[in-house]
C-alpha cells in the first residue's frame, strides 16, 4: 500500500507564512500521478486549496491565488504547500491527495490531515 504523510502545520499569526509537506512511501512499485492538497474549516466542507500535475502544471483556489504556492519533487515523491500571508480564515485541517498508479490500477490516497491555526 501507499501511504501519504503530512508534515509542517503549527500555530501562526496573521501574515506569517507556513510550508507544508507530504511525502508518499510504500511497500511496493507506484506512481504518482496528479497531487493536491485540500482543507477542511469547522463547519464547512472539504475544498480544494491547490493541485499540481506530474509536468507541474498547477492550479488554486480564486482565495488562495497570489499567497500560496504548490511544487512538487517527482524524485521524493513529496509535494509542497508555501502558504504565505496567513490569515485567519485559512485555519483548518490540511489534507494531502495523490492520484497513484500501482500494480492493480489507479487509486486516490489521502493522508490524514495537518492542522493549521492562524491567530489574530
Amino acid at each position: 500500500q501507499v501511504q501519504l504523510l503530512e508534515s509542517g502545520g503549527g500555530l501562526v499569526q496573521a501574515g506569517g507564512s507556513l510550508r507544508l509537506s507530504c511525502v508518499a512511501s510504500g511497500s511496493i512499485l507506484f506512481t504518482i500521478n496528479n497531487m493536491g492538497w485540500y482543507r477542511q474549516a469547522p463547519g464547512k466542507q472539504r475544498e480544494l486549496v491547490a493541485d499540481i500535475t506530474s509536468g507541474g502544471l498547477t492550479n488554486y483556489a480564486d482565495s488562495v491565488k497570489g499567497r500560496f504556492t504548490i511544487s512538487r519533487d517527482n524524485a521524493k515523491n513529496t509535494v509542497y504547500l508555501q502558504m504565505n500571508s496567513l490569515k485567519q480564515e485559512d485555519t483548518a485541517v490540511y489534507y494531502c491527495n495523490g492520484d497513484v498508479t500501482q500494480y492493480d490500477g489507479r487509486w486516490p490516497y489521502w493522508g490524514q490531515g495537518t492542522q493549521v491555526t492562524v491567530s489574530s
